[in-house]
Formats: structure tokens, sequence, C-alpha cells
């Protein structure tokens, strides 16, 4: 059986409706009744941070699905490292057999930010005993329709890329790719950098973004030191602030403009392009 944490996310709503579809034995695990009812599907109640909430949920699971929101570091502590150690401590303990965890794409000891901390708990997953593989996504399509992805009052996107671009991936693909590792006969294993089949830059985007919706939409590039004033001073820290801005840079210099091929070699199909992201969610909408 198969435990899906983050089934309310948006890797794994789409990852929910993949194994449902599919027949595969799973449970979501939530951390109220009301998400588990919303979802439609087998729950139960534990949560990251509440360790002793999680023997109960972890009992029967055989494989784990491991991801978790991320969230700015308060007085220098990731809280996703705390929650997702935590998990992988529950998973050991209950006989879990395999985790296949959502990471993060340049992922490495010493870094800023996400990349650092989910290179930890990738250490921790290797020393745990347990067999393991990391989905190491691009940025995600579907941070420009739920806010992620920044923009002006005005509707216009804002960033400090340059014109680096990013093979942005559809958070659908991610999902597919985990439910092909999960449900594999063989325990998952590697590293596996996920990517959209095209590097895009943000002039790109908006430009796609203005055909999409009939509205203007212009890329607003901001030097990163600016980027990181501004965010500081929407109340981020200062030293968050930065590291964001470090992290931009890093992109405008090309850091995420490579693409993969791990989609169709995992799922059988090719990714998705942005132009048929934005095509489903004018059906959504």
């Amino acid at each position: 059986m198969i435990l899906v944490s983050g089934a309310t996310g948006t890797i794994g709503r789409p990852l929910v409706r993949l194994l449902s579809a599919a027949g595969v034995p799973f449970t979501a695990l939530v951390r109220r009744a009301e998400q588990g009812r919303e979802l439609g599907c087998p729950h139960v109640i534990g949560d990251f941070d509440r360790p002793a909430s999680l023997p109960a949920a972890f009992a029967g699971a055989d494989r784990l699905f491991l991801t978790g929101a991320g969230a700015v570091p308060a007085d220098g502590e990731q809280p996703m490292v705390r929650q997702q150690l935590a998990a992988i401590t529950a998973a050991r303990d209950a006989g879990v057999e395999a985790v296949v965890k959502v990471s993060v794409w340049r992922a490495r000891e010493g870094a800023r930010l996400a990349e650092g901390a989910h290179a930890t708990i990738e250490r921790a997953l290797d020393k745990s005993g347990l067999a393991w593989a990391c989905l190491q996504p691009s940025g995600f399509m579907q941070n420009f329709r739920t806010g992620a992805g920044s923009f002006t009052e005005e509707g216009d996107l804002i960033g400090a890329y340059g014109t680096g671009r990013v093979s942005y991936v559809d958070t659908r693909d991610i999902a597919a790719c985990a439910a092909a590792l999960l449900t594999a006969p063989e325990p998952p294993a590697g590293k596996h950098v996920v990517t959209g089949p095209e590097a895009l830059d943000h002039a790109e985007i908006a430009a796609k973004l203005t055909a999409w919706s009939g509205k203007p939409v212009r890329y607003v590039d901001l030097p990163p030191d600016a980027f990181a004033a501004k965010l500081a001073g929407q109340g981020l820290p200062a030293a968050f602030a930065t590291d964001v801005a470090a992290l931009y840079a890093e992109v405008a210099a090309g850091a995420l403009e490579e693409t993969t091929d791990t989609v169709e070699r995992l799922t059988g199909r090719r990714p998705r392009t942005f132009d048929e992201f934005l095509s489903d969610e004018r059906v959504r909408s």
C-alpha cells in the first residue's frame, strides 16, 4: 500500500487521481479529516509536525510518497527538514520499504534555502536503510496560476531572471513520474531531474500569458538586489530575501535551462509544453 503525503498539493492531487484511476491501493495522509473527505479517497490523519501522530498513520504502508510545502526559515531553521526527517523515521519504524521523495533540482550540501534543505533530507534518506528515489523538478508551470510566480498589481510578471531560460514542468508530469516509481515492481532508486520539453525566458512566458488571457502581460525584470529589497519590503527576513535574490541570479545565468528525458523515460510519453498547460487551464476556467 502506498501512503501519499502532500495529497492536497499541486503534485499530490494529480498523483491521487492517477493512482485512483489505475486501481492502485493507496492512502492519503492529511492533517484534517475534512481534507480527506474533500479528496474523496482513503485517508488517514497525521502531521509531520506531530511525530506522535505518525506511527498509526504509517501502519500498513510499504511505499511512501514524501513531499511537503516549503516555508520561510525562522531563525535559521528549515521547517521542512525537521518535518521530513520525522517522516523518514516514522517510515523506517513502520517497516516501509521504499520512499519516493520530491526534492529540488540542484539540491546540494551547503546551498541556499530549499536546495540545501533538500540535500540534507536526501542524505538522511541515504542513511536510513530504506530504498529511495528522488524527483528533482525544475520550476512548476502551476506557479503561474497559484501566485507563486510573482506578478505586479497591474498583472505583469516580475522577477530577476534576466534573459535566463527555465525548463518549467507541469506538476501533473511530476505526479506521473512519481506514480511510475511508486508502482514499479522493483524498489525505486536514483535521482531524476524532471523538466518540461522546452526552456523559455520570462519575456516569452509573458507573451504566452498575453495570448492566453487576452490581456497584455509584460515581463518586468529587476536587478537581483532590487528584487531582494522588494521582498524585504513585503516583510520577508532580509537574509532570506538576499538568498532568494542569489538564486535568481543563478537562474539568470542558465542554472535551470537544461531539458531532460525523465518524463518520457519514466512514463512513456512526452512532457506537456507550456502552451498545453495554458490550454488545459483555459478548460479548467
